[in-house]
């Protein structure tokens, strides 16, 4: 008999983590994969100014997003024991939210784009309202498939729409080579997937009733839609504020510096909270076990992600013309300056990990602000000096800020600062020394681009581990992230 949607796996929770960080591992390579060369491709067939506008709407529909799930998607999934009408009536919740919000946003499309006077702005945003809908029709049923720990059929789902939003955006500039195609392949993705999870996740939804409790769930949520409407600020308003006053163009080649590196950064970190959120939950009475799960996963992250990123920025004059064309040049030294931000970001980012699973969402809203609002300054700092002034001054916020997060998590529960010092700093002094490295011998790189960066990138690598070699951590870290990776056993199928 098929296993009730409410109940995690039966087996060995240590496989069940290890099996989903291997599959969303890889499908989120292939997903990064084809980001980027939606990037590269896009960036060839449509001009800056068509990116600029959809960049003035990606802030709207982000706030708009914040509202629409209420967190109720992580309250199914952290919640001990859940019960059909509880998901029954958070999904009423979330179906009636999110008609709602996409109400609003059709009615607030022409103010948006009197706000910014730019005139095509106000269709897409109306447009863009069927994605608000198409989440909310599938929230909980997500919910349920990351609850019962399903990662292999999630991989498939993210890599299937990730690839089909990319063809549908190509396809589209062959009937209009305008911003309609970035909606359309945004309209792909996000449709997709409602409809798989909808297959796939074994329930449907009843009558709407009232349940007995359900209050405990909300306000769960609650702390997470805090944390999430600060967090808005944080990533958005630099955008809002560029468009602003700087024009589509200089937001266009802030908005491409960004996708190239801080979001396929942080794409590392939120779908491996799929896998780590459920399972952190369920160890929260074993601290042992529960702080050594997160620091078998996180070193992992850093030695991946951190000596790519440090090539990257040293050799964004060669990778930016080579991957985007001669048009985006100027957007090499914004990309450079976001890239020491990037440096730090796959530490930060999984910390909403520890929050989420400790059930401290009012810790998490609280630290959204203190983000919110140290980056609001950053930007308003910076934005004189255009949109480079902006990255470099939001890099340094998140430098001074990284060290406040840690003790501020580890102040509860069972990780704390000092075993993230031990963890991560071999990886973190590694990535900033292949950083310098690659700094001093970049003017004896080959001339071929190409050759050039993968030399550059060889290097990065080797130094980052090397040094994290020499601490008898770092060593123990390699070890037990090797330890992550399925084992073939003879004799076992």
């Amino acid at each position: 008999m098929d296993a009730s949607p409410f109940d995690p796996p039966e087996g060995s929770l240590r496989r069940s983590v290890g099996r989903g960080a291997v599959a969303t591992g890889i499908a989120q390579a292939l997903k990064v994969a084809t980001q980027i060369l939606s990037v590269i491709v896009l960036s060839r067939l449509l001009s800056p100014e068509d990116f600029g506008i959809v960049a003035m709407c990606a802030p709207v529909l982000a706030f708009i997003a914040l509202f629409q799930d209420f967190g109720l998607t992580q309250a199914t999934v952290q919640k001990h024991a859940i019960t059909h009408d509880e998901v029954n009536y958070l999904f009423w919740v979330n179906v009636a939210v999110s008609t709602a919000l996409a109400c609003l946003m059709v009615g607030a499309a022409p103010l948006i784009a009197r706000f910014y006077g730019e005139p095509r702005v106000g269709p897409l945003i109306a447009a863009m309202a069927v994605q608000i809908v198409a989440y909310g029709l599938g929230a909980q049923h997500l919910a349920l498939l990351n609850r019962r720990m399903a990662f292999g059929r999630l991989a498939l789902i993210e890599v299937a729409s990730a690839v089909a939003g990319f063809s549908a955006a190509v396809a589209w500039t062959l009937i209009d080579r305008s911003y309609w195609a970035l909606y359309a392949g945004t309209l792909t993705s996000s449709l997709l997937p409602s409809l798989c999870y909808w297959a796939n996740s074994h329930w449907r939804p009843g009558v709407p009733r009232k349940v007995q409790g359900i209050g405990a769930l909300l306000n769960f949520g609650a702390g997470i839609t805090g944390f999430n409407f600060a967090n808005f600020f944080a990533r958005n308003l630099d955008n809002i504020l560029i468009g602003r006053y700087w024009g589509n163009t200089e937001l266009g080649l802030y908005d491409r510096a960004y996708k190239l590196l801080l979001f396929p950064l942080s794409q590392i970190a939120n779908p491996l909270s799929k896998v780590m959120v459920p399972a952190l939950s369920r160890l929260l009475g074993e601290p042992d076990r529960y702080r050594s799960a997160y620091l078998r996963v996180i070193p992992l992250m850093l030695v991946v992600a951190l000596p790519g990123v440090a090539t990257a920025v040293a050799t964004a004059d060669r990778l930016i013309p080579f991957v985007l064309g001669e048009q985006w040049r100027e957007s090499a030294h914004i990309f450079q300056a976001l890239g020491f931000a990037g440096l730090l970001q796959p530490l930060n980012n999984p910390a909403g990990w520890l929050f989420i699973s400790q059930g401290r969402s009012g810790d998490f809203m609280r630290w959204g602000i203190v983000t919110a609002a140290t980056s609001a300054l950053a930007f308003i700092i910076g934005l004189p000096y255009g949109a480079l002034g902006v990255a470099v001054v939001y890099a340094a916020s998140e430098y001074l800020r990284t060290p406040f997060l840690w003790l501020y998590i580890g102040r509860k529960g069972p990780l704390g600062a000092r075993d993230m010092v031990r963890a991560a700093g071999p990886f973190l002094l590694g990535a900033h020394i292949a950083l310098a490295a690659l700094w001093l011998v970049r003017s004896h790189l080959p001339d071929q681009a190409i050759v050039a960066i993968a030399g550059a990138a060889m290097l990065s690598y080797a130094v980052t581990v090397a040094v994290a070699l020499l601490f008898p951590y770092g060593r123990r870290s390699l070890r037990e992230a090797l330890d992550l990776l399925p084992k073939r056993r003879s004799g076992q199928s």
